[in-house]
């Protein structure tokens, strides 16, 4: 059983990552998230010079924050060419760095409590046979095949399996790939904040850091839930707001799934230290600011489908992406929002920890109540159609844009930071990204939303 730690980076974890600053790179990479060290790391292989700037901590937020699932099964059919190599990528990361991402290919269930239920998860296996995913939808008996719920356990109606989909565990993976392209290249520093793009004649010249002046040509956002501010202050619009979510950890225990699995209450995952990760699902918070207000158009389609799973809360703490008073606008010489709130570390919604305790406690009675030993939450940065955005930005050359990755990001990241390498580079990125442009908010387009999970 491992001993490694199974809890998210904070603010008081050590900085692992103080390259000195480049006078010079080909990109900056403003985020040190799974999005941003995954770029970075492909660009390198490409032979670009590169750097990360990241301002707390590498994977601070909610790249350690995540369930940890590397999931192919329900997602957004344009997400699932970018999510199959991805898995596949993890898989050779894993290698690379010597099997210390805790990946393991040990598969995601998707179970019915209906049959109601199991015949709308059917209709996603038409999405799997046109990809030939190996999905597999099981009765009763063939959950209770791959899920022990022991004596007087739950027994559900049947289930959506794929057995090739697999997890890992963020907090160490992300850190882990980040060393990985470190060693080959890539400078990281932490504690360095991105303030100002420097630009000429329309375009990207270097970003202006807390530490100085790195000249570049291109410069990849992938800010997570600070994107959207950042953008804004270069007078870039995107509809991205930030929800949060609550993780609940619990002790070892004897292992009932190796996997990863949910029903329509509750998300659960096994763990390397021998525990589960659970987490309720069905509701959210969203904190009001003054994004909530700008976007609340483009987001109503969202909203309405959504409102009776979403607590509103009618202001955000001090110094957050949307809080009321967060600066908007600042200049190259000044302390940013950057600055003053190095990671973001949302206090976990009490009233959710027990309930996920004891919905687990139901499923699995012959374990008895699971000891929590941890809990925390994460700010999850949303686009209003489920989807991220992914592209270059229209009338800024050399700004990319990779954000908005909606709770999805952790799983698929290799296969967009490849893609994104790729898109920088001015190769072709094997994918179409079409359902991912930037320009999708703002050409009259009807914005379909994807999956939620």
């Amino acid at each position: 059983m491992s001993t490694r730690p199974a809890a998210p980076i904070t603010s008081a974890s050590p900085i692992r990552f103080s390259d000195p600053l480049p006078a010079e790179v080909d990109v900056v990479v403003v985020g040190g998230g799974v999005i941003g060290i995954m770029s970075a790391l492909y660009l390198n292989r490409l032979g670009l010079k590169v750097f990360v700037c990241e301002k707390g901590r590498v994977a601070g937020e909610q790249s350690s924050r995540n369930w940890g699932w590397i999931r192919q099964i329900g997602r957004d059919e344009a997400e699932l060419p970018v999510m199959m190599e991805a898995s596949r990528l993890w898989e050779q990361l894993d290698i690379e760095t010597g099997r210390r991402t805790g990946f393991s290919r040990s598969g995601i269930l998707y179970l019915s409590s209906t049959q109601k239920d199991l015949d709308e998860q059917a209709r996603w296996l038409d999405i799997a046979a046109r990809h030939q995913l190996d999905v597999r939808l099981l009765d009763s008996a063939g959950v209770a095949d791959v899920v022990d719920s022991g004596p007087g356990g739950r027994r559900w109606a049947g289930g959506l399996w794929s057995p090739t989909d697999a997890r890992a565990e963020p907090w160490v993976a992300v850190p882990t790939v980040a060393e990985l392209a470190q060693g080959e290249g890539v400078g990281i520093r932490e504690a360095c904040a991105a303030r100002t793009f420097d630009t000429a004649a329309g375009r990207i010249a270097g970003v202006d850091t807390e530490h100085g002046f790195i000249k570049a040509g291109q410069v990849i956002v992938a800010g997570g839930a600070w994107s959207s501010l950042l953008l804004g202050r270069h007078g870039v619009s995107i509809p991205q707001l930030s929800v949060r979510s609550t993780v609940t950890r619990t002790a070892a225990m004897a292992e009932i799934f190796a996997g990863c699995a949910l029903d329509e209450e509750l998300a659960f995952r096994r763990r390397e230290d021998g525990g589960y990760s659970l987490s309720s699902l069905g509701t959210h918070d969203l904190m009001i600011g003054p994004d909530a207000f700008r976007h609340l158009r483009t987001w109503l389609p969202v909203a309405v489908k959504s409102l009776g799973a979403t607590r509103f809360l009618p202001f955000a703490p001090r110094h957050y992406p949307d809080a009321w008073a967060t600066a908007r606008n600042w200049s190259k010489d000044e302390e940013t929002p950057f600055e003053r709130c190095r990671v973001l570390e949302p206090e976990p919604e009490r009233r959710r920890i027990e309930p996920a305790r004891a919905r687990f406690a139901a499923r699995f009675p012959a374990l008895g109540a699971p000891e929590v030993t941890h809990a925390w939450a994460g700010l999850i940065d949303a686009m209003p159609d489920v989807v991220p955005v992914v592209d270059r930005v229209p009338g800024l050359e050399g700004l990319i844009v990779a954000t908005g990755m909606s709770g999805h990001g952790f799983g698929i990241g290799p296969g967009f930071g490849k893609a994104i390498a790729h898109l920088a580079a001015g190769r072709p990125t094997g994918h179409d990204l079409t359902r991912f442009r930037f320009s999708r908010f703002t050409d009259g387009s009807r914005l379909v939303p994807g999956p939620s999970l």
